[in-house]
């Protein structure tokens, strides 16, 4: 009997298929190598995508680009597509790049049915490359999870908001509405 051996995918690889045309039909994100087929955009998580995008945009202004549900590339063999990074300004720089762990003030990740992946094997990746913060939106409790402190795979400070207002880390001066965001 042979054993199977699942292929490993590279970023190298991936953006070669990518560039040859393999997966044109297809939304994939690159996760430790694996292809994960991302579930279709119903309208309650589209709506929070543009609505949270154009909150930070309007607080930020040009000191971060709010960049939704494109790929960022990451040392660990991943290339995901959080809903939401804010990342460095650097303009023309992502014409021949997405953006890496340092570029990232923080990433966002909108959940209702991708509740459990956002908070176990995307944590993971996140905390794996070094992103210093990420949030998930809840919406089923509905709660604001704020993690930070990566360490290895983990976040090593977890907090939970439902009300009230926060700031991160990057930006302390900004006071974001945790209503603003679950709403």
């Amino acid at each position: 009997m042979t054993a199977t051996i699942p292929y490993t995918w590279t970023i190298e690889r991936y953006h070669q298929a990518i560039d040859a045309g393999l997966f044109v039909d297809e939304s994939l994100e690159l996760l430790r190598g694996e292809l994960i087929v991302m579930p279709p955009e119903r309208e309650p998580h589209a709506y929070a995508n543009i609505e949270i995008g154009d909150v930070l945009r309007g607080l930020l202004g040009q000191r971060a680009k709010v960049r939704e549900a494109h790929p960022i590339t990451l040392p660990n063999n991943s290339e995901p597509i959080p809903d939401l990074a804010i990342v460095q300004p650097l303009g023309k720089v992502y014409r021949s790049r997405h953006p890496g762990p340092e570029d990232v003030y923080w990433l966002i990740e909108i959940a209702n049915t991708s509740l459990s992946q956002d908070l176990t094997l995307k944590a993971e990746i996140y905390a794996e490359a070094g992103i210093e913060e990420y949030w998930v939106v809840d919406f089923n409790t509905p709660e604001l999870v704020v993690m930070h402190q990566p360490q290895g795979r983990e976040y090593t400070s977890i907090g939970r908001y439902r009300s009230g207002a926060i700031s991160p880390l990057v930006f302390p001066e900004l006071q974001i509405s945790v209503q603003d965001l679950l709403d």
